[in-house]
């Protein structure tokens, strides 16, 4: 691989930093391994059209005419309103959208409508992405609402209680239907004996035409077809190099399922790709995340490229190997346990391009296939993505943020020992445990809690992760170095969930994403039940608030009693009950504790969101036109990027 400069930061704009990732090891693999990333990275990079538009239907007009007008504009390039849109565009390339890519709430310009007109006005009308039959001035009243007017389609994801959450998500996934409407639909079609249910939804517009509600699939000859032909043109040229046959037989189902649009196709690939476990290569590439959809069942299309950190898989095989002994010992309903915990895969891996809902913010880990019956029967692939993990943690060096909220120095030099490798155990367990543990009582429809099953899932990962911590087994297994330890994530666990994750929250608002849902209710449920005993406080020192955690065996049992009642609604399909959870501690937000936060937090300067800039993978051929090599540059700047992923992976406009 090409050696070049390499900084983890790069450039800062809004609320975001951009960071670098390396591709550490990456010459160890082998040229054919070399060249599966490669073809894999291009079908993952042909899928950003339709990210893009499941995020909202005038996405890809807006991104379209905001890139015309900054390549351009003739103008003075110094004046306010210029500078205003090269920022939103940046926040539009970076969140697939004019939406928060967490709060979900649509961005505010910060230049006139006026100007903006005008730019569009000055441009070649026949490069604008027009209507058929559209005039410009048309094209400028469509979208003008759109991006100014805050009570048009003002949130991406709506998950109030009370609301119409399908009428009022932005989201690209129904069109002129109610919430009602489709829960009517899906319920039609689930059988509560199929125990091997399809995941309903996963991959459909769903729309009324003619007063008839119906779904327009997402496949090749149906919607977003074009930008699929291209995904699977990179997947065929991928079988070619694939590292086994197994593997080969997994891109092919891919292909097959991507040309039928049929969920059946996609559980025999997703059964497939989770029983392929030698490759040193794997990926994903689909419609598979639902957290962008209010109900919680569309996919969101994502790719993510990956290579297996061999070092680091070593702890996760530990891990994987005594799933049993944790699924045993798990403070959950003996009903709730699985029996016997079956093909639990876990590794650490190196991203080598991200892409879709997973680029330019990622996960630090990833736990899969979502159906809760391929898990049981097939188990589940877990990877924790080491090299995004270590551009975060060297990015965050130094930055002055446990200073600020950590409560003592003691407190601070624990997390300062420990914090890394907890947060890394953590993880593992979440992921690799933590979502393939439990079971579904029979007949209990996976859908069943509706709008909060993204919440109470993430809950019950963490609390897995979160009561095993602090248990002996780690400490005799050689996964963390001693008995004190997991102190250090138990308090920045709480200080998240309690106090510093309301930085990300732009004031006034509520707690949305499914993410924070699951921290806040986490800590604030353990907070009140544990008050009595006073073992986790909020106090007061020269005028901020901090956390304190006065019993760490007591807050691991109140972690272990909610981790009961949560599996138990997930197990039971309690939707009154996760309801009822979830509105009391994960979504309002006390107002004056929440501008305390906000304040300490922007007098640090830290923008309280990252994401990264994928690296520039080169297939370096001979005369022949054959791969000998594939190198990776580290160079381009994210505006760059953009501009060439536009160009180049455009695929819907």
């Amino acid at each position: 691989m090409r050696h070049t400069q390499f900084s983890y930061t790069d450039e800062r704009f809004a609320d975001i930093q951009m960071l670098r990732y390396k591709l550490e090891n990456f010459d160890a693999l082998t040229l054919q391994q070399k060249e599966l990333v490669y073809y894999l990275s291009e079908a993952a990079l042909c899928g950003r059209d339709i990210t893009f538009d499941q995020f909202g239907r005038y996405n890809l007009k807006i991104r379209k005419v905001l890139e015309l007008i900054y390549l351009n504009y003739k103008g003075n390039r110094t004046v306010e309103d210029f500078k205003e849109l090269v920022v939103y565009l940046k926040r539009v390339w970076f969140s697939s959208g004019i939406y928060h890519h967490y709060g979900c709430d649509k961005f505010v310009p910060g230049f006139s409508e006026k100007f903006f007109v005008d730019a569009v006005k000055a441009l070649d009308s026949s490069v604008l992405p027009l209507g058929e039959g559209q005039t410009v001035d048309e094209f400028c009243n469509e979208l003008l609402p759109v991006i100014f007017d805050p009570k048009v389609m003002p949130v991406k994801v709506n998950k109030k209680d009370g609301f119409d959450l399908v009428e009022t998500s932005a989201c690209n996934f129904y069109e002129g239907v109610t919430q009602k409407e489709v829960e009517d639909y899906y319920a039609s079609k689930k059988d509560p004996n199929d125990k091997e249910p399809l995941s309903y939804g996963l991959n459909t517009t769903v729309r009324k035409r003619d007063g008839v509600v119906e779904e327009n699939v997402w496949k090749i000859g149906g919607k977003y077809g074009t930008a699929i032909e291209k995904i699977v043109y990179w997947l065929e040229k991928a079988v070619s190099v694939a590292d086994n046959n197994q593997q080969r037989s997994v891109i092919e189902s891919l292909i097959e399922y991507y040309k039928s649009g049929d969920l059946a196709d996609f559980n025999n690939y997703c059964i497939k790709w989770v029983e392929e476990k030698e490759s040193a290569v794997d990926f994903i590439n689909g419609f598979i995340e639902v957290y962008d959809d209010p109900l919680g069942m569309k996919g969101t299309w994502e790719g993510l490229v990956e290579y297996r950190d061999v070092e680091g898989t070593r702890r996760t095989k530990l891990i994987s190997d005594n799933a049993q002994w944790f699924e045993d010992h798990s403070p959950v309903d003996s009903r709730f346990k699985k029996k016997e915990v079956k093909g639990v895969s876990a590794n650490v891996i190196c991203a080598a391009v991200l892409g879709g809902g997973e680029y330019p913010s990622t996960a630090i880990g990833i736990n899969l296939p979502n159906a809760d019956w391929i898990r049981a029967s097939h188990g589940s692939k877990s990877v924790t993505i080491s090299n995004i993990i270590s551009a975060y943690n060297e990015a965050s060096r130094g930055n002055g943020f446990d200073e600020e909220f950590v409560i003592d120095e003691p407190t601070i030099q624990l997390i300062k020992k420990y914090g890394d490798i907890c947060d890394i155990i953590h993880t593992d367990l979440h992921e690799c445990l933590g979502h393939g543990s439990g079971q579904l009582l029979p007949g209990v429809d996976p859908d069943s809690l509706k709008a909060y099953g993204n919440t109470i899932e993430e809950a019950r990962a963490d609390l897995f992760g979160l009561y095993y911590a602090a248990d002996e087994k780690l400490v005799e297994l050689g996964l963390l170095p001693d008995s004190e330890a997991y102190k250090a994530e138990y308090y920045s666990y709480m200080m998240n969930g309690l106090l510093t994750q309301l930085a990300r929250i732009k004031k006034g608002n509520c707690i949305e994403e499914a993410h924070m849902r699951n921290r806040a209710l986490i800590a604030r449920w353990c907070y009140e039940k544990g008050h009595e005993n006073n073992v986790v406080e909020l106090v007061r020192q020269n005028g901020k608030t901090y956390v304190r955690i006065n019993d760490y065996q007591q807050l691991r049992s109140l972690f272990a009693d909610l981790l009961a009642e949560i599996q138990r609604i997930k197990s039971e399909g309690d939707y009154n009950a996760a309801r009822d959870i979830v509105e009391k501690y994960a979504v309002n937000i006390e107002p004056s504790l929440h501008d305390e936060i906000l304040e300490r937090y922007n007098n640090l300067g830290l923008p309280p969101y990252k994401g990264f800039i994928n690296p520039v993978l080169t297939a370096v051929k001979d005369s022949d036109g054959n791969i000998i090599d594939v190198t990776a540059d580290y160079t381009e700047t994210y505006k760059h990027q953009m501009l060439r992923y536009s160009k180049d992976y455009s695929t819907l406009i």
